[in-house]
């Protein structure tokens, strides 16, 4: 029988809308015809008309392991992780789960940010369809999320092996590497990501924030600024990528254009009360008291928000 587990957060670079809707389609199976309407509504996209058509199925069949793992996936693409899980665990009373079934059981446990439980499943999964180059990816970025970043390295190079020249595989190689200090190693494997993309017509922008990231961090701001604009073209609407990019040019000491930068993150993510404050020291640098007093008093209000239990938000 499959745990369930309840703490609700997202993932790191994924968020969980995007970790539900770039899951490989459901592999194709033979299931009983009723059964099968449910699934083709849910293969064209009229999820909420599978989710009533499987129900109802269910209710004339309760004790149908396709049924139960078909509405658990319909509810983990509605970002329903727990619910999701309630289905799996039915469905394992009465068929063992298949590897898609246990990928798609990690994922849950990955927007419940149980890393550990999501690289149970995931190892299992993998055991089963070992040339799975989806599940060594998010096994890498599980690994990765656990701070086990020697395993997240060999995950992503076996997903490369499987999936050549897949960008967000080297990415995350390069954060993985940096994660473990091997500075030069994860230059190397973002600037392979960027040239795997250079005559791609739709970019990542992660190897250009992460590489950008990487040069700020180690003091190489001119060098820096280069990826991150460059990151801020494909992705002008990533807050992460103009807060990054305004702290490089404050330290060129180009203060107008760090402050628009920041200002348009703030605009971006006006609930963050980090930036708030980064914000507010930058105004206070340039002599604008007033805006920095507003900026601080409003990074302030966020974080009594924050401060407050679940329950009496």
């Amino acid at each position: 029988m499959l745990p369930l587990l309840l703490s609700v957060s997202c993932w790191p670079q994924d968020s969980a809308s995007n970790i539900a809707e770039q899951t490989s389609p459901l592999p194709a199976q033979r299931i009983d015809p009723q059964l099968a309407e449910s699934q083709a509504l849910f293969e064209k996209g009229k999820v909420s008309d599978a989710e009533h058509s499987v129900r109802q199925y269910l209710g004339q069949h309760p004790r149908s392991a396709d049924a139960h793992y078909l509405l658990g996936l319909i509810l983990f693409k509605q970002v329903k992780p727990k619910d999701s899980l309630a289905e799996y665990t039915e469905g394992a009373k009465y068929r063992d789960p298949s590897a898609y079934d246990l990928e798609i059981v990690a994922l849950n446990y990955v927007l419940l940010a149980d890393y550990a439980h999501a690289d149970e499943w995931l190892a299992k999964s993998l055991t089963l369809q070992p040339k799975n180059w989806e599940g060594w990816y998010y096994l890498g970025r599980t690994k990765y999320n656990e701070n086990h970043f020697d395993e997240a390295v060999h995950a992503f190079q076996e997903c490369l092996k499987l999936s050549p020249e897949n960008v967000k595989a080297e990415d995350n190689l390069g954060l993985s590497y940096a994660g473990l200090g091997q500075i030069d190693d994860a230059m190397a494997a973002y600037k392979q990501a960027i040239a795997w993309q250079a005559q791609l017509l739709i970019k990542n922008p992660g190897p250009y924030l992460d590489l950008g990231t990487l040069l700020v961090e180690q003091n190489r701001d001119a060098e820096a600024i280069s990826y991150l604009v460059h990151a801020a073209e494909i992705a002008p609407q990533d807050s992460k990528v103009r807060q990054v990019l305004g702290k490089a040019y404050e330290h060129q000491n180009q203060l107008a254009k760090a402050q628009a930068e920041l200002e348009q993150a703030v605009a971006l993510t006006p609930d963050d009360a980090a930036l708030h404050f980064v914000l507010g020291k930058l105004y206070r640098k340039q002599g604008m008291i007033e805006k920095a007093k507003a900026e601080f008093d409003r990074s302030e209000a966020l974080r009594g928000t924050r401060a407050l239990p679940d329950t009496v938000r």
